[in-house]
This record gives C-alpha cells, sequence and structure tokens, in this order.
C-alpha cells in the first residue's frame, strides 16, 4: 500500500511530497507503538529509507524535527524506526539551503543545530544504546562527535548497571570516528567513581539499613569483567586506540584505580604492549613508594598536600576483586608479581655475596615493590585454581635457576604459600619431587630455607618424605662440599620433625611443626615404631660426615642440639657417637697435660695447614646436649634423686663417663701451662707461614675449650665458693692466651685477626651477667664475690654480650643452642636489657672512675654499646615488639604511668637525656666523647619510635635545640651526632630552612669570609658550631640542603605534570589556577630561605677540599631547580596566561643581586686554593700546606665542579630571558654579566703587582732604566 501511495505521489510536485511526509509521519509512530510484528516494521523502515533522499529540503527538516521531538518526549522507546534518522541527516546535510526562524541556514549546519538540540535536551535511559548506535551511521564533524560523547557518557550514571556493557561497546565503535580519548576516560571515571561509591557504602554498610546498597558488588564486578573484555577486543582491532590508552597514564599514576589496573593488566596479554604496560606499572609503582617515602618523611609536604594515593593498594584490590571470574585479569597478575619480584628483589653483593640479610620489615621503595609482587602472588594462589600450577612451578623454577643471585623472597613466598594451602600442594607434589633432584647443587642457604618450607608437606606425604631421603643420601656422598653439608642439614630437620614415642615433651616441641589444616597422627603405635626405625638410619648416615671436612662436622654439632631437644629419645644413641668422638681427642691417663690431643684436630696438605676437627664446638655440643638431658629428666621426674643409677645401666652409662672426663678436664686445664700447647708469648702466631697458622688454630681451639669449660662448671657449681675460684682460674688461663694473640696480631703489619667467636650459649651469658650485676640473695653473695672481685671477668662477660648481641643484628640468629629461635632469643634480649639499664644507670661511671681510671669507664661503655645494639636490632628484626622489650626493664617501676607505649618509651628517653646532661655538665676536661656519642646514638634509635604528632616529640626536639643552643664542647663526633639527631628529628616536625640559615650564618662567623678584610658579625645561634667543629657542621648542613632542593624538585615536577593535564582539559584550568597558589608559594619561600642560607655558605672561608666541593655542587642543584622553576612558570605562562607572582620576581632578584655574584668570587676563591692556617716560618708546615693545596686542586680539577656550576648559572640566565619575554616583565634586570672565565684579569691582583714592581725597581735603579721603562709601560697598555 505504501509503495503504491509513494508511486502515486512524485516527490516532483509539492502536493506529491507532502502526501509522502504524511507517510512518513504516520508510519514511525507506528513502528514506534510495537503494534506491527517486527518483520513488517523493518520492512516499511527498509522502504521508507529508500526514498528519503527524494524528500525536499524543507520536509526532511521537518521529519528531523519529528524525531528529535519524538526523542525528548521519550517515545523514541523501541529505537525501530530510529534507523531512518541518520538517513534523514545524510539526506538534509547535502541540501544547500534551508529557511530556518527568519533566515537560511546550510544543510550542514542546520544538522549542527539538530545535533546540538538533541544532545542538550533530555534523553530517555532507555534509548540512549539505540541513539549511540544510531550516531555511528550518521556523518558528524569533529565537534559533534564531542557534544554526542559528552552526552552519551554524562548519561552512564541514569542507566541501569547492566546496560552499560552494551553501552560501552556502542561507544567504543563510535570511537572509530574518534574522541577516543575521551571516551576511554569516560569509561574509567566512571567506574572508578562507582568503586568509590561501593567502597564507601561497604565502610558505612555496618552503621546503615540493609537495603540502602544500590549496587551489589558482585553484580557491579561482572559488568566491570564485561567492559574491560570490551575494551581489550576493541583494542586488539584498533591500535591507535591501545596507543592513546596508554599514553594516558604516562605522565603520572594519579589516575590509577583499581579498574584502569585490572584494564591493563589485560591489554597486556595482546604482545606488542606487553612490555609497555609493565614498564608503566612499575613505573607506577616504584613512583608511589619513593613518594609516599618523601611525604612520610617530611612534615613540610605532609601539611602541603593531600593523601597520598597508594598504587600498591589498588593493586591488591585488583586481586581481591578479581574473584569475580575475571580470568582474563589473572594472567597479568601473575606476570606482574613474578616481575615485580624479579626487578626488586634482592641483589647479588660483591663477589655473589648476598647483600641485604633477609630483614623483616621493608624499608626501601624497592623492597616494598617486591613484597608487593609477593603479596599478589600469594593472593592470587589462594584465590585463583586455575594459576596454581603456575605460581609454583615458577617459584621453584626460580629456586633452582638464580642460584648466583639471593632468593630469599621466592623461599619466603614459598612457605607462606604451603602454610596457607598445603593440601593443594600434595596435588601437585611431583612438582616439588623434581625440584629435591637438584638439592645438591644448590646453595646451602637456598636448601635450609626450601627444606624449612616443606617440612609441613613431609609429615602428611610418605612419598615426598621418601624421594627426600633417597636424594640426601645421595648427597651425602657428593663431591661438592655443599652438597655435603645440604644433606647434613635436611637430615637434622627431619631428626627434629619426626617424634619418636616416649620423646619427654620439651616445651618448644609444638612449635613450628603443626600447620594449621594438617592433623596427623605422628604418635599412633605404627608411627612411632616406624619413626624410630627411620631416625636410628638417618643416624647412622650422619655417622659417617664425622670423618668428613671441619664444615660439615660443625652442621651436625650445631644441630645435635635441636635434634635432642626434640627428640629426647633418640639421646643415647646421639650421646653415644659424640662420646665415642670425643675419646679419639681425650688423654685418659690422668697425670698428662694437657688433657686433650691437638695434633689429630689439624691436617695439612702440602704447606697448606687447615682445621680438621673443630674440637671446642665438639665439646660444646657434648656439654649442652648432656646438661639438656639432665634438665628434661628433672622437670619429667622432680622427686627420683636416687634413679641415676637405675637410668645409667639402661644407657650404656655415657652418663658418668662423660662427666668424669669434664672433671678431670677442668682440673688438668687449670693445671695447664701456655708452654704445654706450644702456645707461650716466643710462639709465631704470623698468618703467612704454616706454623703461624698452626698455632693460631690451636689457640683458637683451646680459647673454645676454656669457654666450654667455664659454662658447664658454672652450671654444675651451684654457686659453691670453690667451683667459682676454679672458674677464675679458668678464665685467667683464658684471658692469657686471648691477650697474647691480641698482642701479636695487633703487631703484624696486616691486622688479620678478629676477635673468635665465642662459644658461651646465650641462655648462659644472659644469666651470668644478671647473677654478677643484679642477684642480691644472700646464700649467693658469697660465692658470687669471687667472680664479682675480678673486673676482668665482668668486662669479658660483657663484651660476649656485645658480640652476641652484633651477631644477632647481622643474621638475625646467633651461635650454640636456641640461636635460631626467635622466641627465646628476644625473651634472653629482654633480660639483657633489663641488666644493663640498670648497671648503667644505678653505677655512675664517675664513682667508678675514682678507682681505676682505664679499666671500668669501659664497663659502663659495654653497657651502653649492648643497650644501643639491642635497641636497633630490635627495631630491625622485631619491630612490633620493641614495646615489650621497654616494658621489661624493670626500672620504671617507681613510675606510674607504664601503660601507654609513648609514655614508657619516652620514660627510657628522659633515663639517657639525663645521663647526657652529667656527662654535659661535667667540663670538657671530663668530658667523655666515646660514651656521649652512644648516647647520643640511643637517643636516635628511641626517638624514631615516637610518633611526631605526640607532646613528648616535640619535647624531645625541644631538648635536642637546648643541648645544641647551649653546648660548646670541641668534640667534631658528638657535634655530627647531635646535628643529625636534630636534622633528624626537625624534618617530621617542620621544614628545616629557617634551622640551615641560622646554622650557615654560625659557620660562616666562626670560619670568617673568603675577603680577609670583611669583618664577619658575630653571630652564635648553636653554641655547638664552633671553630673546630665548623667544617662539620658545613658537612652536615650540605646534605640537608640536597633533601631541601629534592623536595622542591619533586613539588615543581608534581606541579608541571598537573599544569599539562589541566592544558588538555581546558575547562578547569581557570578554575585551579586560583587553588594551586598555595604550592608554588611554599617552593618559592622556601627556595628564598635557601638561598640566603647558602649565600652566606658562599662566603665563608671553607677549607679546600671535601667541604668546598660539596658546596659547589649544591650550588650547582640549586641553580637547576631555579631553572626547573623558571621552565615551570614559562610553561604556565604559554597555557594560562598568568602574570608572574611578586614573590617569585623577588627570589629572581635575590638570586642575581646576591648569590650568583658571591659565587663568582667563591669559584676564584677555591681555585687560588689558598689555606688559611698554611704560614708560619715551620718549613713543615708549609710543606703540608703545598701538598694540601695541590690535592685539593687535583680534586677540584677531576670533579669539575666549577665548570658545571658556571654553565647551571648560565642555563637559569638563559631560561630567565624566555621567561622575560613570555611574560612582558623584565627579569634580566637583576643579573649581573659574569666574570668568571679561563682567561679573566683581576683588576685589584694586578695593580698591587705593578706597585710592587715599581718600588722594587725605584730601589735597584741604574744607568738602563730607559730600556726597562718600556715593558713596563706595555704591561700596563694591555
Amino acid at each position: 500500500m505504501i509503495k503504491s501511495i509513494f508511486k502515486g505521489s512524485p516527490p516532483s510536485s509539492s502536493e506529491g511530497s507532502n502526501r509522502r511526509l504524511l507517510v512518513y509521519q504516520h508510519c514511525i509512530p507506528l513502528c514506534e507503538s510495537g503494534d506491527l510484528q517486527t518483520e513488517v516494521a523493518a520492512d516499511i523502515i527498509g522502504l521508507l529509507m529508500l526514498e528519503t533522499h527524494l524528500l525536499p529540503g524543507a520536509s526532511l527538516a521537518q521529519l528531523a524535527s519529528l524525531f528529535v521531538d519524538a526523542i525528548k518526549v521519550g517515545k523514541m522507546g523501541s529505537g525501530k524506526s530510529l534507523e531512518l534518522f541518520p538517513t534523514v541527516l545524510t539526506a538534509l546535510a547535502a541540501c544547500e539551503a534551508l529557511s530556518y526562524g527568519k533566515g537560511e541556514l546550510s544543510g550542514e549546519e542546520y544538522k549542527k543545530q539538530l545535533i546540538n538540540s538533541l544532545c542538550s535536551s533530555r534523553w530517555d535511559p532507555q534509548c540512549v544504546i539505540h541513539l549511540t548506535t544510531m550516531f555511528r551511521d550518521v556523518p558528524l564533524s569533529l565537534e559533534e562527535l564531542q557534544f554526542v560523547v559528552e552526552k552519551v557518557i554524562r548519561m552512564f550514571s541514569k542507566l541501569d548497571l547492566q546496560e552499560i556493557p552494551p553501552l560501552v561497546y556502542q561507544l567504543l565503535l563510535l570511537s572509530g570516528k574518534g574522541c577516543k580519548k575521551q571516551i576511554l576516560d569516560g569509561i574509567i571515571s566512571y567506574f572508578k567513581e562507582q568503586d568509590v561509591r561501593q567502597e564507601e557504602e561497604q565502610k558505612h554498610g555496618e552503621c546503615l539499613d540493609l537495603e540502602v546498597q544500590s549496587i551489589p558488588q558482585d553484580q557491579l564486578r561482572h559488568v566491570e569483567g564485561t567492559a574491560i573484555l570490551h575494551i581489550v577486543f576493541a583494542i586488539r582491532l584498533d591500535h591507535e586506540l591501545g596507543r592513546e590508552f596508554l599514553k594516558s597514564f604516562k605522565t603520572s599514576y594519579g589516575d590509577l584505580c583499581p579498574f584502569s589496573i585490572a584494564l591493563l593488566l589485560s591489554v597486556a596479554r595482546v604482545q606488542r604492549y606487553e612490555e609497555q604496560v609493565f614498564d608503566l606499572l612499575k613505573g607506577a609503582i616504584i613512583k608511589s613508594f619513593k613518594d609516599e617515602q618523601l611525604q612520610q618523611g617530611s612534615k613540610f609536604l605532609q601539611d602541603l598536600l593531600p593523601e597520598h594515593c597508594s598504587v600498591a593498594k589498588m593493586i591488591v584490590d585488583t586481586v581481591e576483586n578479581s574473584v569475580f571470574g575475571w580470568d582474563h585479569v589473572t594472567q597479568g597478575l601473575v606476570q606482574l608479581g613474578f616481575f615485580l619480584m624479579d626487578t626488586f628483589g634482592p641483589k647479588p653483593g660483591p663477589f655473589g655475596k648476598t647483600t641485604e640479610g633477609s630483614t623483616t620489615v621493608a624499608r626501601t621503595p624497592t623492597q616494598h615493590a617486591c613484597k608487593l609482587g609477593g603479596q599478589v602472588l600469594l593472593q592470587g594462589f589462594k584465590i585463583h585454581e586455575p594459576i596454581r600450577g603456575e605460581i609454583l612451578e615458577q617459584v621453584l623454577n626460580r629456586l633452582i635457576t638464580k642460584t648466583a643471585s639471593p632468593v630469599s623472597h621466592y623461599l619466603d613466598l614459598f612457605s607462606d604459600i604451603v602454610v596457607s594451602a598445603p593440601m593443594i600442594l600434595l596435588e601437585s607434589s611431583s612438582k616439588v619431587t623434581e625440584t629435591f633432584d637438584h638439592l645438591s647443587y644448590l646453595p646451602l642457604a637456598t636448601v635450609q630455607g626450601l627444606l624449612k618450607a616443606v617440612q609441613p608437606l613431609l609429615k602428611v606425604s610418605m612419598s615426598l618424605k621418601d624421594a627426600l631421603i633417597l636424594v640426601l643420601r645421595k648427597a651425602m656422598f657428593s663431591s661438592q662440599l655443599d652438597g655435603r653439608k645440604s644433606a647434613v642439614t635436611g637430615f637434622l630437620l627431619l631428626l627434629k620433625n619426626f617424634k619418636v614415642l616416649g620423646s619427654l615433651a620439651s616445651s618448644q616441641c609444638s612449635q613450628a611443626i603443626s600447620s594449621s589444616q594438617i592433623q596427623v597422627d605422628v604418635h599412633s603405635r605404627y608411627n612411632s615404631a616406624a619413626n624410630e626405625a627411620f631416625c636410628l638410619e638417618i643416624l647412622s648416615s650422619l655417622r659417617r660426615c664425622l670423618g668428613q671436612q671441619a664444615d660439615v662436622r660443625l652442621m651436625l654439632y650445631e644441630g645435635f642440639y635441636d635434634v635432642l631437644r626434640r627428640n629426647s629419645q633418640l639421646a643415647s644413641s646421639i650421646m653415644q657417637t659424640l662420646l665415642s668422638q670425643l675419646k679419639r681427642y681425650y688423654e685418659p691417663e690422668q697425670d698428662l697435660l694437657p688433657p686433650v690431643k691437638l695434633e689429630p684436630c689439624i691436617s695439612a696438605h702440602g704447606d697448606q695447614v687447615y682445621l680438621q676437627e673443630p674440637l671446642a664446638h665438639l665439646v660444646s655440643c657434648t656439654v649442652h646436649c648432656l646438661l639438656c638431658l639432665q634438665n628434661l629428666r628433672k622437670s619429667a621426674n622432680p622427686n627420683a634423686d636416687n634413679s641415676d643409677d637405675d637410668d645409667e645401666e639402661e644407657e650404656g652409662g655415657y652418663q658418668s663417663d662423660l662427666q668424669t672426663m669434664l672433671e678431670s678436664m677442668t682440673r688438668r686445664m687449670i693445671k695447664c701451662e701456655l708452654e704445654d700447647f706450644e702456645l707461650d708469648k716466643s710462639a709465631e702466631f704470623s698468618m703467612g707461614s704454616s706454623v703461624g697458622v698452626k698455632n693460631n688454630i690451636y689457640a683458637v681451639l683451646v680459647m673454645g675449650l676454656y669457654e666450654i669449660l667455664i659454662e658447664y662448671n658454672f652450671v654444675k657449681a651451684n654457686y659453691s665458693k670453690s667451683s667459682f675460684e676454679e672458674l677464675i682460674e679458668l678464665f685467667s688461663r683464658y684471658h692469657k692466651l686471648s691477650d697474647i694473640l691480641k698482642e701479636k696480631s695487633g703487631k703484624s703489619r696486616v691486622p688479620s685477626h678478629k676477635t673468635p667467636r665465642s662459644l658461651l650459649s646465650m641462655s648462659f651469658i644472659s644469666t651470668l651477667i644478671t647473677v654478677l650485676f643484679r642477684d642480691n640473695t644472700q646464700s649467693k653473695k658469697e660465692a658470687l664475690s669471687v667472680l664479682r672481685s675480678n673486673g676482668e671477668f665482668e668486662r669479658y662477660a660483657l663484651s660476649v654480650v656485645v658480640q652476641k648481641i652484633q651477631q644477632l643484628e647481622e643474621t638475625g640468629q646467633t651461635d650454640g643452642p636456641d640461636g635460631q629461635n626467635t622466641e627465646k632469643t628476644f625473651r634472653f634480649l629482654c633480660d639483657m636489657t633489663s641488666v644493663l639499664m640498670w648497671r648503667y644507670t644505678n653505677i655512675p661511671s664517675m664513682v667508678e672512675e675514682a678507682g681505676k681510671k682505664e679499666k671500668h669507664s669501659t664497663l659502663s661503655l659495654l653497657c651502653l654499646e649492648g643497650l644501643l645494639r639491642i635497641f636497633t636490632t630490635c627495631q630491625q628484626r622485631y619491630p612490633d615488639k620493641m614495646s615489650q622489650l621497654l616494658s621489661t626493664m624493670d626500672i620504671a617501676d617507681d613510675d606510674a604511668e607504664q601503660d601507654d607505649v609513648t609514655e614508657l618509651n619516652y620514660f627510657y628517653i628522659r633515663q639517657f637525656q639525663r645521663a647526657l646532661f652529667t656527662q654535659l655538665s661535667r667540663g670538657e676536661e671530663e668530658f667523655n666523647s666515646k660514651e656521649a656519642q652512644l648516647l647520643v646514638s640511643i637517643l636516635s634509635v628511641l626517638s624514631r619510635q615516637l610518633k611526631p604528632s605526640s607532646k613528648q616529640f616535640v619535647q624531645m626536639i625541644t631538648w635536642t635545640l637546648k643541648i645544641c643552643k647551649e653546648t660548646s664542647f670541641e668534640d667534631g663526633a658528638f657535634t655530627k651526632g647531635m646535628l643529625s639527631l636534630l636534622f633528624n628529628l626537625h624534618v617530621l616536625y617542620k621544614s628545616p630552612v629557617s634551622l640551615l640559615l641560622e646554622l650557615c650564618q654560625d659557620i660562616h662567623s666562626e670560619m670568617g669570609d673568603i675577603d680577609q678584610d670583611v669583618e664577619v658579625e658575630k653571630q652564635s645561634h648553636f653554641a655547638i658550631v664552633n671553630m673546630k667543629t665548623a667544617t662539620t657542621a658545613g658537612l652536615l648542613v650540605l646534605p640537608q640542603v640536597d633533601r631541601v632542593l629534592d623536595e622542591m624538585d619533586w613539588l615543581i615536577a608534581r606541579k608541571k605534570n598537573q599544569t599539562a593535564s589541566d592544558k588538555s582539559t581546558p575547562g578547569e584550568a581557570t578554575q585551579t589556577a586560583g587553588q594551586q597558589e598555595p604550592t608554588e608559594k611554599a617552593v618559592t619561600l622556601q627556595l628564598g630561605t635557601l638561598l640566603t642560607a647558602l649565600n652566606e655558605l658562599v662566603q665563608t672561608a671553607l677549607p679546600a677540599g671535601t667541604c668546598t666541593i660539596t658546596l659547589l655542587r649544591e650550588l650547582t642543584r640549586t641553580y637547576t631547580t631555579l631553572t626547573t622553576l623558571v621552565k615551570y612558570y614559562i610553561q604556565v605562562c604559554a597555557s594560562q596566561h598568568r602574570t608572574l607572582p611578586a614573590r617569585f620576581e623577588k627570589l629572581v632578584k635575590l638570586s642575581g643581586s646576591h648569590l650568583t655574584p658571591q659565587c663568582y668570587s667563591f669559584i676564584t676563591y677555591a681555585q687560588s686554593g689558598e689555606l688559611s692556617g698554611g704560614g708560619g716560618d715551620d718549613k713543615k708546615k708549609k710543606k703540608r700546606s703545598e701538598a694540601n693545596t695541590a690535592a685539593s686542586a687535583k680534586l677540584l680539577r677531576e670533579t669539575k665542579a666549577i665548570p658545571n656550576l658556571i654553565f647551571s648559572i648560565e642555563q637559569y640566565e638563559k631560561y630567565l630571558i624566555t621567561l622575560s619575554k613570555k611574560s612582558k616583565v623584565n627579569l634580566m634586570q637583576y643579573m649581573k654579566l659574569s666574570t668568571s672565565r679561563d682567561f679573566r684579569i683581576n683588576a685589584a691582583t694586578l695593580d698591587a703587582a705593578l706597585q710592587e714592581q715599581d718600588i722594587s725597581q725605584e730601589e735597584t735603579e741604574s744607568q738602563d732604566a730607559e730600556e726597562t721603562q718600556e715593558p713596563k709601560q706595555k704591561k700596563r697598555r694591555q
């Protein structure tokens, strides 16, 4: 019917065209109404489309406005007839002219008006998708497209969540026409907003009713997942879109959010973007951590800027969100995790040594990034089934292949995986078994970590255990020493963890064995019998090691004690093994001295002598095992005193044998003189000859034996006076030998000898110092007085304490029993802390010094050194236990306010402040610099625990300032400590520039001006800066200047990025211009004060050398920073047409009129290298000063500090000229022309030289005066 109407209405006649228009006007609502069948409607629309171009312009205009009105009213629900609209618009655009209102418009213009009114009107949410689809077919100019895109993005928030993915899809298709960045930004910011709302709702969800939740989380995540798929698909097809997407994140990471990170990770699956994406994320992560560190370290930045947005948190959120079926993101997450761990893991140091011990706390940005990688992988492993195999495989591969670099971070990850999901690991146990095959080729540390990690699995899986035992047996016969060591480690670990029934419970048995998800009945009858056979079999394997190198034996001796403590049923076989080994070296004849044979303990290979049997460790192991067994028995049946004999018969009598041996050894070792070991004063100890090496080995063995016997006898003595006298005898022998060693090694040119590590156990040394210094029990008094009267012994005890703590600080464990048990070690630390603190505070060093000046002041110093090391270790290894450590120190009993950690911490700070104050009030002659330095170090460690916002922190700063202002001791090291403490505290309190200015003025007034005629005004803010310490202060001030410049550079760069991003979205630029002022103001003020401070330093007569060069470097940096600021203002002037702030002009004036001229005169001063203090008649002095001058001149030449400075000043001036042109402000009026060039004539020096010449010539006037006159005139003419 419609066809026939069209046939009868020729478009050329007006009547025909009107009739046609009528048909159109009726058909469109008819199709939209939904009364027709879809096929019929589609046919009608198809027919109408074909005929559209025949309509005249006016009818087209009418039709178009019909469409627009229908859309405005919301009648275009089904979107059927919208297919016609693009055809109408295209036909319209082709028209020459249309009447519009009173005038005429071209078709293009008319179309633009239509689109404009359409986009500014209200759209029904239902038809948004249809409209977006429709616009794909309309030819649009760029401006029109922007209108449309903006409108669609604004509509996002009005739509239902389910409708977002199809709309995103249509928008991405539309992006083919342009506006790619706008579309991507719009989509990402919409999801970012939704995420934030979702998070807010979750936070407040607890306190609100449940119905409020507008977006169910799982639904949002699924929609996001679909949107990500659409975008990635579009990027695969349109590389331009991909480029735009990555470009938007390159400048700053501030725009990242969990959604965009997930999107980036999905895009990374497209091969051409993979590398770019990971580099981008790596950069963002490390920059985020660095910025966070910078902000946390400076109060000035915290006040100036809002909270830091953490990329790490976003990545962790992305991992959590990926639970909702984001399979396309998980692969990227795995790659990212390993990428971070590989890039930022610990690096091998020189000669393949590990530089960082595995510290418990991440401190640097790189450590944080590595830890983040581990977190991502661990979370991914827990959440996603499909990627588990891959993660596990990659971790194990890295453990095997990365033998040259440290793998502690992978070991940590692996052990976390085992603990979190042991059962899942068993499914892929074949991978773990494969790893075992490589054990004998891996570095020892890796093997130890790996075996510790798989330990929970061995209990459950017989096959794993069998595989491991096979591998370890092979390794026992490995040709590599490390392989055999690995075998010993592995076997000892197995012995520790497979309990034999009937073993006496030791308090530590249970820990670190049971993994939360595994409950295995290791104690059933069958198991324990099997375990016993299994353990004895392992022991017989281990006995073979007793014939191997000293290193292997050493491991065995260090491991037996732990095995025994966990598995006391193995006692008899272990003790028999030790006893038979000991008998090889023991001299059974009671009258013969010495009681041990040292010959078999060493072996020679050519002219090399080396240790074969670590005898001292063997005895140590035997003693500790014996004592441990006796304790276990005591605790098992405390009443049976006489049961020893019964036990003896069971156990083959090793106990009494050992006791007699040890008693006989003690007796005979006391009788021994050093000659008996061929170790008297005349013996040779140089490490160059084989005799010297042999004697050194003997000496260390004998000293070790003495130490073990001291410990054994102390435990056995039970506070009897006679035994303690024997103990002191043993000590005096030890002391004699150690003195000889010290003396000999002091003489040799190579200081070869460190003090050998003490063999006393941590528990013993902790008990010993407690009874020495704090035990007031009446019954023990007499016996203890024997030990207390020996000052050397007290000092030895304290030095061992310091040595043990140092070892703990460096490696995280100590030698000897329980050395690797962190709980116990921490308990010993607490005990030691309280003793050392008591000893230091209750016996003032003044009192001691009256008696013996030399010896006893060192006791206090040892106590302090011990405390300093304990606090440092605790902060590194047990960061969360600091308060626990402090609360065990029981001096604080008299103070009531114990509950608050900060208060407690401050209580101890006050104790040490008091001690330091006492030191300072004693006057300079009595001042003990070493003690003061230790006190300052302790104060700086403890003050790190204070929160910068607390009142205690402010009190601490006030106190430090007061000390620095009032103390005038000429002690460089003390000054250095105090000023470092002041700077570290001050930067967390407020910006340090004013402080730096005062210090620079002090240094200037102390050291005098570079121009000797100038009298510097005497200023003294800080008494601590004086003639002697001014250089030290200068060297401390300059790094602080560097730090301030770092912050300025960072702020300016940040502002630059903001300005750049404002430029790309011009709408917001004007409004931000007003708000952004505070940062600029702060930067200008900071730099102003800094320039004034540097202006003081540049005029100071600094000694040639490091100080001068560092100052020149800092000046270069200052000008570079000023140049960056000028470039920033050039950018601002170009894009926003703002006037320059008056403050900035002042800054330029300050730099030009004050600093630059002074810099040039300082350069002249530095180059002339005139050292004050080099004068005097003394030739030696003169020589030395000349040598100094020469050295510093050479240093100046090599470092190129001067040319760099001149270059940076000139760069600064060059950009100032550009800025002057851009801003129409003459900034160059403040600048003076530079005079510092390679060729220069210093007018004053020249005149002086000429006058001297005149005088000398008058004196020696002679006949040929005319001839000499001419050259002189020439010279003047020049």
